[in-house]
């Protein structure tokens, strides 16, 4: 039996988007790139919406 496939939701599409951006312009490695780009999205999504 194999494993069901499934696609990354929007919240995953969206932190990996920021992390590759922060890989790029910093020397942080991938492990701490995405503890902040979780942080960054996460901040993000907080902003109320007239706001952003």
């Amino acid at each position: 039996m194999t494993a069901p496939i499934t696609s990354p939701t929007r919240y995953e599409l969206r932190v990996d988007r920021v992390k590759k951006i922060v890989m790029e312009d910093t020397k942080l490695g991938d492990s701490k790139a995405l503890a902040l780009a979780v942080r960054m999205v996460h901040e993000l999504d907080t902003v109320p919406e007239p706001v952003r």
